[in-house]
């Protein structure tokens, strides 16, 4: 954790206390800033779409087999 002093424009915080269910600033920017990674994280994503190559038949369900039914079934990782 870092200690940062930052000014920061009130009718934002009140708007985004009114959206929040944060009880104090330090909650609200851990949130907020929760909130923009994972917005930036798909948006990452979509730049992706159409490139991936599935492979036919692939069950990605054998992958949570574990221990004896996977060796029972024979399938590697």
């Amino acid at each position: 954790m870092s200690r940062t002093n930052i000014v920061l424009d009130d009718n934002l915080l009140k708007k985004a206390f009114r959206l929040s269910k944060a009880k104090t600033k330090k909650e609200l920017i851990h949130e907020a800033l929760k909130e923009f990674i994972a917005a930036r994280s798909r948006k990452n994503l979509s730049k992706i779409r159409g490139k991936i190559k599935f492979a036919e038949g692939y069950n990605y369900k054998t992958l949570r087999i574990g221990g004896d039914e996977r060796k029972k079934l024979n399938v590697s990782n």
